[in-house]
């Protein structure tokens, strides 16, 4: 059994996502890939393959129940666009495209390192429905159906940055730790909160929460 892989594959039990051994050993593969990076172009903080178990992959991994949830809700099956805003290492991005192979991700950041590693961990881990972007998510034309975040800015600059690129009656998901009550308060008008989804996440000790929100104008007409 490979290092971390009886922790993964805890967490994985823990959180309810049934993985092949195949994508059991994408996300480890993963791992290893940003550890390795990380020594030349410090794409995270967190550098403990222990801690960026729980930190950094667990972490992610908690949200991808309630996209799966959320996309069997809505109908939408094969061929969703997600984008994943101020992906940096590309989390929770990269974690969504390989447990979600009928997902096509993107994962934007204005720093070109950050968008180089993600190119190449789409080609390392073979995954076609994965692609990295650097430019400013406010620039972005295509529409995608869900536009997600993690720990990336404010309710208000993640939203307001990003609406171009969201389709009509599209969510926004924003992963967040303690419940952003001032941040949810401060929202325009425009933007509807349609559930705060509490997370667990295994092994780690700390609040975790997903914000889904709606243009509220689009949930009208």
């Amino acid at each position: 059994m490979r290092s971390g892989e009886r922790e993964l594959r805890a967490g994985l039990k823990a959180l309810q996502l049934d993985l092949g051994d195949a994508q059991v050993g994408q996300l480890l593969d993963y791992q290893d890939l940003i550890g390795k990076w990380t020594k030349v172009y410090n794409l995270t903080a967190v550098r403990d393959p222990a801690e960026m178990m729980t930190h950094h992959l667990l972490d992610s991994l908690a949200a991808v129940l309630p996209l799966q949830r959320y996309l069997e809700k809505t109908g939408l099956g094969q061929g969703v666009r997600l984008l994943d805003v101020g992906s940096g290492a590309g989390l929770p991005g990269v974690v969504i495209a390989i447990c979600c192979p009928s997902v096509a991700v993107t994962c934007v950041d204005t720093v070109a390192k950050k968008a180089a590693f993600i190119k190449q961990a789409a080609l390392a881990l073979k995954l076609p429905n994965l692609s990295g972007l650097h430019a400013r998510v406010e620039t972005i034309t295509h529409l995608f159906d869900v536009i997600c975040s993690r720990a990336f800015a404010s309710l208000v600059d993640f939203t307001n940055w990003s609406t171009g690129a969201l389709v009509q009656q599209g969510a926004w998901m924003a992963m967040k730790g303690k419940h952003p009550a001032d941040e949810i308060a401060a929202l325009p008008a425009g933007v509807d909160v349609f559930h705060v989804e509490q997370l667990q996440v295994p092994g780690l000790n700390a609040e975790r929460c997903i914000v889904w929100m709606r243009a509220k104008s689009e949930i009208q007409s």
